[in-house]
């Protein structure tokens, strides 16, 4: 997350902090007495206390998450104590905020941990596993986040847990991290876990090793060939960049977990990843799950290290705001899904339903028609996973960076090749080597000035001025055809009302109560500029009644809906807090895109096309 290791290391030893003594680490030691209760206790060992009060507190964001998190919750018991065990005065003096003003050198900082949520930005703690994400897990010291930290994992052998983590092994159930960012980027698990691994030399001549680590109902045989498809999307990516990352310690890690129960999710972090899948097992649902695999470790390069400024260094105390996750987050989706058909795990026609969606929500979201997609990436500190219960207008407000910033980079990725003889794997690979593989954090100048440099700065300037911070929208349909796909209407000809209360939004409390005795209760903000919007429905309306006929559910609706054609007119009956309505509305054509091949419309693909659609979206493994 920070400026190499070793230089921040050794920048703290010349400039003499600690004067001429050693630092000691602070430790932590967590244990698991109650893990059928989901709890664990941790004691936190703070030696070479500085004079003056002392703080600590509970992260409120997690490396890779852009809203706000409040971990601080999920802790109790807090105390402090000397070595010898006498209690020492520690105030809470906020939510997640503690004070020790008065302290001997050396600290002890305890408290009781519940863990009951399997994603990538919590935790959960079980007898089956300690699936942990530190910031979710450990009080920090603030003002001492570059000092070293050892953690030790007690009761392994009472659960039959192995562990699986980027930190170093230093000994017996002990790992070390040189400082508070790489710890808080070092996802951990406990468990029974299977794991494969395989070597991937590097273009640098050195071997990084990949491995595969899965709690989950599967049996090795499954998780051995889950592996070769997993190394199959990593040599993809590698070809991509033309190199991997130098990896920490010569190992990326991805952690895998399988359960039913858990909140699906994937996490990215420096030398590995946390993927969270929902399904009963991974046998069956392998191709599925690639789709997390692909999108995650793509991020090893694109944002763990083409490392936007405005997230460097990350601050856990508060929601970090990024302008650029357009970038970061959405040119991976582009990369994640794509990478798959290279990797022969999808066809083009099961691509063309990838780019369908990308492209027919970009042309078809209010928020994109008058909000640039830097801005869209601002609003993540409230639509990374936010914490909220009142009704937001998202629907109309908010466009998700991973789609805007998807189908920006599809665009870009077929103009260069159409435009320049470029591919979008020539502008990743250059913005790499001038600030990823250099570690030097970006701004979104910086990635114009790249793609000045491989083209020319006119073009790059008109594409920043209009696509990223303008709302202007590519000429998809004439990009695509290069490649022989065909960017039509999805229901041509077909009525359409709009959707009915649904979407980002957040439901309305009490809408389901309502639904369940009468109506159609419109659960969140309808979607602006549809036909539904303009006749004045709106969250917290239920319709009674639509061209005369009892409404009971939404297929109730649309069954209507469907019979009529463009332009005819719907009485539609309806309630609010305000008493009985009526309002009429005027369908419209569906405005909805579909993308599909030249073959499967009937046409004829010139070879010119095919030759196109083969540079794109063939391997480039060699």
């Amino acid at each position: 997350m920070k400026k190499l290791i070793l230089i921040l290391l050794a920048t703290v030893f010349a400039a003499g902090s600690f004067a001429q003594t050693a630092i000691k680490p602070i430790f932590y030691s967590i244990s698991f007495p109650n893990a059928a209760h989901h709890e664990a206790e941790i004691v936190m060992t703070l030696p070479q206390t500085t004079d003056g009060p002392i703080k600590f507190r509970m992260s409120r964001s997690s490396a890779g998450r852009y809203a706000t998190s409040e971990f601080g919750k999920n802790i109790y018991n807090v105390k402090a104590t000397d070595v010898d065990g006498n209690a020492l005065d520690l105030l809470q003096v906020e939510g997640d905020l503690y004070e020790l003003k008065v302290h001997p050198e050396i600290v002890k900082v305890s408290y009781t941990l519940f863990a009951d949520w399997t994603d990538g930005t919590y935790a959960c703690i079980d007898p089956s596993h300690a699936h942990l994400n530190f910031p979710a897990v450990f009080l920090w010291t603030v003002g001492q986040d570059a000092r070293p930290i050892k953690v030790e994992f007690n009761d392994l052998d009472t659960y039959g847990w192995k562990v699986a983590t980027q930190l170093p092994h230093v000994g017996d159930n002990i790992y070390s991290a040189p400082n508070l960012q790489y710890l808080f980027d070092s996802p951990t698990e406990l468990s029974n876990f299977k794991e494969t691994s395989w070597p991937v030399v590097n273009t640098d001549g050195k071997t990084e090793k990949i491995n595969l680590v899965a709690h989950s109902d599967d049996s090795q045989e499954t998780i051995d060939n889950f592996g070769k498809m997993v190394q199959k999307v990593v040599l993809e990516e590698k070809a991509v960049y033309g190199e991997l990352p130098s990896y920490d310690y010569g190992e990326y890690t991805f952690l895998d977990d399988v359960y039913p129960s858990n909140s699906g999710d994937g996490m990215e972090h420096r030398n590995s990843t946390c993927i969270v899948e929902t399904d009963k097992q991974i046998a069956g649902n392998e191709v599925e799950e690639l789709s997390t695999f692909a999108h995650e470790y793509f991020h090893s390069w694109n944002v763990k290290r083409i490392r936007p400024k405005s997230l460097e260094p990350f601050d856990f105390s508060h929601a970090n705001m990024s302008s650029e996750l357009w970038f970061a987050e959405g040119f991976t989706q582009y990369y994640g899904e794509m990478l798959l058909v290279r990797s022969g795990f999808h066809s083009v026609d099961d691509y063309t339903q990838t780019l369908s969606g990308l492209i027919n929500s970009v042309l078809n979201s209010p928020a994109a028609a008058k909000y640039p997609q830097t801005q869209m990436s601002r609003y993540a500190v409230y639509a990374d996973n936010g914490v909220s219960i009142d009704p937001v207008n998202s629907n109309n407000t908010f466009f998700s960076y991973y789609y805007y910033g998807g189908a920006t980079a599809v665009a870009l990725d077929l103009r260069l090749r159409s435009e320049f003889n470029l591919t979008l794997d020539d502008y990743m690979k250059a913005v790499w080597l001038a600030v990823g593989k250099v570690q030097r954090p970006y701004t979104i100048p910086d990635l114009q000035k790249i793609l000045g440099k491989l083209t020319n700065p006119k073009f790059a300037d008109d594409f920043f001025t209009r696509y990223i911070y303008g709302v202007e929208k590519n000429n998809y349909e004439a990009l695509l055809a290069k490649a022989g796909l065909i960017l039509r209407k999805a229901d041509p000809g077909k009525a359409w009302a709009g959707p009915l209360g649904y979407g980002y939004g957040r439901r309305r409390a009490g809408a389901a109560n309502v639904t369940a005795t009468e109506g159609l209760a419109l659960q969140s903000t309808t979607l602006a500029g549809s036909p539904i919007y303009k006749a004045g429905l709106d969250a917290g309306d239920i319709i009674l009644k639509a061209d005369g006929k009892v409404i009971t559910d939404a297929k109730s609706f649309n069954d209507i809906v469907a019979s009529k054609n463009i332009g005819d007119k719907i009485v539609v009956d309806y309630k609010n807090r305000t008493g009985a309505h009526t309002a009429m509305v005027t369908l419209e054509e569906n405005p909805y895109f579909e993308v599909v091949t030249f073959e499967k419309a009937g046409k004829t693909l010139t070879k010119e096309q095919q030759d196109f659609r083969n540079s794109w979206l063939s391997s480039k493994v060699k």
